[in-house]
């Protein structure tokens, strides 16, 4: 045991209230010699061990770089305030929890940026790390910093921050990007980078600078060089098929937020969802084939012993084998005592057949996102479903024997009215009254989620301001009276948060000094509620002569270049432009997928480069 880790174990973790965050060594954690290997890579999720260690991803990229025998990947997740507390009053850096090594010994540390809410949190972690904040002040012996996920597809507030981005799947990109840094090992700083850039997929921000005119109009970013590409394209996507997936993923010492096995089915969507982000930065749709789906689930269950597997997707109900997955993995699965799960299922894709299987071999309830009240909100956000196929799907799931449905709403979508509101209220009083209808006494244990829109970028909602922080209030009131008429409750989120990831999610470079001075007041683990602090956030706003709420709120001219315009997904923005005009108009584009073609002749998923 090395003297940190010995003085870890023995003096910090007992004044800890959970230690087993940060103590390593759980089955399936992968431990190498430092000193045996060629490049060394930290995994960092900026957020609590809990939340990190349930993130599909992060376990992909963990096997995929530690699979090569010359390469080594530790996790480091963010720590809680007491331990935070403890390493600032004894000056002790921020280490990875697979041999307690200072994040600063790494050659690279590849932050996870799946939620706007975590960008002050990641500063956090550098400044506990005793990394430099920003890029411009890191030396030759600091390690890259490089960030990857949703949030790299507008990584503008970050720039400041990050050596480089990595745009698309991560197993096709991150080996090149490992393999370009390791023949590079004894290269400076720049020239690594410049030859990163020419990998597809990667974005160093540094090489790129936003232009304005005489004015101050904004018109667009640009690279500041020749050899440069104007536009990032990112990274090819992968076969899922011959994919790297973890058969043996880390098995954690406490329970997680998502304690299971998760198996993941396909990647991307077709379906259009107007206000979906993944569902443009994933496609195309691949699958895993059945036998493949059933050697990595007996595989994972084998090495981990899990009593959970939970079948991962954009809309699993889509899988063009759901049923045969469900029954015969299923019932494979049940005889090692392990049950599956679903995460929200499509209610046009919902039969009777999988309302069977499903009660078979699933303990959790149903869950399924009509996003929506009324079929004309439904029709202006592409969400193809009528009312009749949600009443028919939770018929068919209660005359099966289930009794527990979810239901996820929005509401602050473009174009919402009054009406929209209380049509959430009458479609959820209509799901109860099927409960009866399927022949059942009493009532269904009926959840309701209502989250706030968030517009994002790269979808054709992008243009659209958020609805202003009051209006959230009152909508929420509002439904919350038209729910209480029929004996419902809901659960809803607070505006606060969803203000401000409106306000980060579509920032460009200038929220950078907001993102520092706000980590600086203490601005960190701001998806958790008794962390997060809006006055602080405003107040970081207004010190850089800005208004958080009204940056949420504005919106974009579509014959304006946009912030992440220079970004690249593969769909076009002509597309985008078009299907927010015809959202507007409440028009519906049909699922390409299922062989329909667009106006343009061109299916959907073919869009993709």
């Amino acid at each position: 045991m090395s003297s940190f880790r010995q003085y870890l174990v023995e003096n910090i973790l007992p004044r800890v209230q959970k230690p087993t965050r940060y103590l390593g060594n759980e089955l399936n954690s992968v431990k190498k010699e430092h000193q045996a290997v060629r490049f060394k890579a930290v995994l960092a999720f900026p957020d609590l061990y809990e939340v990190g260690m349930s993130h599909l991803g992060l376990k992909i990229l963990y096997a995929v770089i530690n699979n090569k025998e010359e390469w080594l990947a530790e996790r480091v997740f963010a720590p809680a305030p007491d331990l935070e507390a403890v390493l600032r009053a004894e000056d002790l850096p921020l280490f990875s929890l697979e041999t307690t090594t200072p994040l600063a010994s790494f050659d690279l540390i590849g932050f996870t940026l799946q939620y706007e809410l975590s960008y002050a949190t990641i500063l956090q972690m550098l400044a506990l790390a005793q990394i430099p904040l920003s890029v411009k002040e890191r030396g030759e012996d600091d390690p890259l910093v490089a960030g990857g996920g949703p949030g790299a597809f507008n990584p503008e507030p970050l720039a400041d921050f990050f050596d480089f981005f990595v745009l698309g799947d991560g197993e096709e990109a991150l080996p090149e990007v490992i393999g370009t840094l390791t023949e590079a090992a004894v290269s400076s700083r720049q020239d690594k980078l410049r030859r990163l850039t020419k990998l597809r997929g990667v974005y160093v921000p540094a090489f790129y600078r936003a232009s304005f005119s005489d004015a101050g109009r904004y018109l667009g970013t640009f690279p500041v060089c020749d050899d440069l590409p104007v536009r990032v394209r990112r990274a090819e996507p992968v076969s899922l098929e011959e994919a790297v997936y973890p058969a043996a993923p880390v098995v954690p010492f406490g329970p997680i937020v998502h304690d299971r096995l998760v198996l993941e089915l396909f990647r991307g969507c077709t379906r259009g969802c107007r206000f979906c982000q993944a569902g443009i930065i994933y496609r195309p749709v691949r699958e895993r084939s059945v036998p493949r789906l059933k050697e990595l689930a007996h595989t994972m269950v084998r090495n981990t012993g899990y009593e959970e597997l939970a079948l991962s997707s954009l809309s699993s109900g889509d899988y063009s084998a759901i049923g045969q997955v469900v029954k015969e993995l299923g019932c494979e699965l049940a005889e090692c005592g392990v049950s599956l799960s679903l995460p929200s299922l499509r209610l046009d894709s919902f039969s009777p057949e999988m309302a069977e299987g499903l009660r078979a071999y699933c303990r959790s309830g149903l869950t399924f996102a009509p996003e929506a009240g009324t079929q004309r909100l439904r029709d202006v956000i592409n969400k193809n479903i009528r009312e009749e196929d949600l009443l028919a799907a939770v018929r068919e799931a209660f005359r099966a024997g289930w009794s527990a449905v979810k239901l996820y709403f929005m509401i602050g979508l473009p174009t919402e009215t009054d009406e929209d509101l209380y049509g959430i209220a009458e479609l959820a009083h209509k799901t109860e009254l099927a409960y009866r209808q399927a022949g059942k006494r009493g009532r269904p244990r009926l959840t309701l989620s209502v989250a706030v829109f968030v517009p994002k970028p790269h979808t054709p909602f992008q243009w659209h301001g958020q609805i202003p922080k009051e209006e959230i209030l009152r909508r929420q009131e509002v439904l919350r009276r038209a729910l209480r008429k029929h004996g419902l409750s809901c659960q809803r989120n607070d505006a606060s948060p969803s203000v401000l990831e409106a306000a980060l999610a579509r920032g460009d470079r200038s929220l950078g000094k907001v993102i520092a001075r706000a980590s600086a007041l203490g601005c960190r683990l701001d998806s958790w509620d008794e962390h997060f602090s809006y006055f602080r956030w405003q107040q970081a706003f207004a010190e850089h002569a800005l208004d958080l709420e009204q940056y949420a709120a504005r919106n974009l001219d579509p014959a304006e270049p946009l912030p992440w315009d220079h970004l690249e997904t593969g769909v076009p923005k002509k597309y985008l432009l078009r299907e927010r005009d015809r959202a507007l108009a409440g028009v519906v584009t049909a699922d390409s997928r299922a062989g329909r073609q667009d106006n343009e002749g061109a299916g959907r998923d073919a869009l993709l480069d």
